[in-house]
């Protein structure tokens, strides 16, 4: 057993609570000594004891002389819980080795220099780019303090997402449908349109076989056209953010309030706004499942990280049927939002492609 062996085995635990972290990032951590695994954890969510703590709780005393794997570099600050750096050294462990540092200004490199100052061994950077692809969305909250946003669609081969009659149920299969309730379940919040709610009364609810986490579900609706009879004011399910304009009714937002619907007036709808909304919110990941032009806005304001693709074996046809991002587009083939590919997948009959933003990693 080697270094890359314990450290995959704590990514794994990371992986595993995908979803339930937000707006920490997900940590695992494995505890070895003498060649076997004494102890391992994982951060479960934001303001319970982090993987260490949960790693060398299970060690106990035979944590003292070992080596600790930790996906994310140890914390160094007080925060809802003691410094994990703290708690390594107290515990007497010999050696520690972490995939990735923590972009966190309140940590950013401290926790590491903390351990060594205490005589420690550290070893850095093995699997770093898995670590680091794990926890994207957190280094992109850090960094630039508005979420992490995701665009959806679901489209035929010929890239329509209805038949020109507006006919959309189902264009993919169950499976894949499935797939985009992980998706709703991985992330803060679902955003879309007015006119995905007036078209399709959606719940945008997290329904997976095992449960799961609903996301907030946030609308953009300049002038509260959204009726009150819908099922996202009425279901009480999960919270519903309606992101409105100063054009809107008063008398209809203290009824829309009455059901529990937070509304917030916006200076504009502008995708630059909602965004910088959501950040101070700490929403840290946002699914667009809008419908075209809600995409379009998202795709001309550069404010796209990630790309989930599914693509359906069938042929709408038809010039006026929609597509999945309208807009005024690009005019130049230089202007394109440029992605790079990271996964194509069969699920059932249908085909998941999953891009990033070009040199995002």
């Amino acid at each position: 057993m080697n270094d890359v062996y314990y450290m995959k085995l704590a990514l794994d635990l990371a992986r595993s609570t995908k979803g339930q972290t937000s707006p920490n990032p997900m940590v695992g951590s494995v505890v070895v000594k003498d060649g076997a695994i004494i102890g391992m954890g994982a951060h479960l969510r934001a303001g319970e004891g982090h993987a260490e703590v949960q790693a060398l709780t299970m060690a106990g005393e035979k944590a003292r002389g070992a080596t600790i794997y930790v996906t994310l570099e140890p914390c160094s600050h007080y925060g809802k819980t003691p410094p994990c750096a703290d708690l390594i050294i107290e515990r007497g462990l010999k050696r520690v080795v972490v995939a990735t540092g923590d972009s966190n200004p309140e940590v950013a490199g401290q926790g590491l220099a903390k351990l060594r100052e205490a005589g420690l061994e550290v070893e850095f950077g093995i699997c770093q780019e898995e670590a680091n692809e794990l926890n994207e969305v957190f280094f992109h909250f850090m960094k630039k303090q508005i979420p992490f946003v995701t665009l959806k669609s679901a489209t035929t081969l010929d890239g329509k997402t209805a038949t020109v009659t507006g006919q959309s149920k189902w264009i993919t299969g169950p499976e894949a449908r499935e797939d985009v309730h992980r998706y709703r379940h991985e992330h803060d919040a679902i955003l879309v349109g007015i006119g995905t709610v007036l078209a399709d009364n959606p719940s945008l609810t997290t329904r997976l076989p095992a449960g799961g986490k609903n996301p907030i579900r946030v609308v953009l609706d300049h002038t509260l056209k959204i009726p009150v009879n819908a099922n996202l004011v009425q279901d009480q399910e999960a919270p519903t953010w309606i992101l409105t304009t100063d054009s809107a009714s008063q008398v209809k937002q203290n009824e829309l309030t009455q059901y529990g619907v937070l509304v917030v007036r916006l200076p504009d709808l502008s995708v630059e706004t909602i965004l910088s909304f959501l950040g101070t919110k700490t929403v840290t990941s946002v699914f667009v499942e809008g419908g075209s032009e809600v995409n379009g806005s998202f795709l001309e304001a550069r404010a796209v990280n990630q790309v989930i693709t599914y693509l359906a074996p069938k042929l709408f046809g038809g010039k006026f049927a929609p597509t999945a991002i309208g807009g005024n587009g690009f005019a130049k083939v230089d202007e394109a939002l440029e992605l790079d590919v990271k996964e194509v997948t069969t699920i059932g009959n249908d085909i998941k492609v999953v891009s990033r933003l070009k040199g995002s990693g």
